[in-house]
């Protein structure tokens, strides 16, 4: 038989990706149980139907994670950021989830969610040069209450 060799793909195919990811995904499944994977995507939309904000993430083992908050600078300053945010909290919450994290950087929005009971767990200097990059995770408030209401 042949030895594999590695090949760096300049331009993967999406298939290709998808097959290494559903690889891992199985093996986690293997070791620590189905983890109810699902995305979780939520749209700030001016009048006209336009996506003015939004915010991009998952739930999967009790935990939300969000990958992207994001609100057009006009309508930064105005709660919208936090109204997504807590929606995302919300609906985590009603998928069973007990916890959230996320990362941002020292120029983005560190303040914005310390404020929103976002503690910060990790932390990467000089990434990108001059400035870190900062894990930060929050214990979500219901889900005890929800629990207790199941039984």
């Amino acid at each position: 038989m042949e030895q594999p060799r590695i090949e760096v793909a300049v331009e993967p195919q999406s298939d290709e990706i998808e097959f290494v990811a559903q690889q891992i995904i199985s093996f986690n499944r293997n070791r620590a149980g189905e983890g109810h994977y699902k995305y979780l995507a939520i749209f700030l939309k001016n009048l006209d139907g336009h996506i003015v904000g939004g915010l991009i993430g998952e739930t999967y083992w009790q935990w939300l994670y969000v990958d992207v908050l994001w609100v057009h600078e006009s309508l930064r300053g105005q709660g919208y950021g936090g109204a997504l945010l807590t929606t995302a909290e919300q609906e985590a919450v009603k998928r069973d989830c007990h916890y959230a994290y996320l990362d941002t950087f020292s120029f983005q929005a560190l303040e914005f969610y310390q404020k929103r009971g976002y503690v910060i767990f990790g932390e990467l200097p000089d990434f990108p040069q001059g400035y870190s990059r900062f894990f930060l995770k929050k214990e979500l408030k219901g889900h005890r209450d929800r629990r207790i209401i199941l039984r």
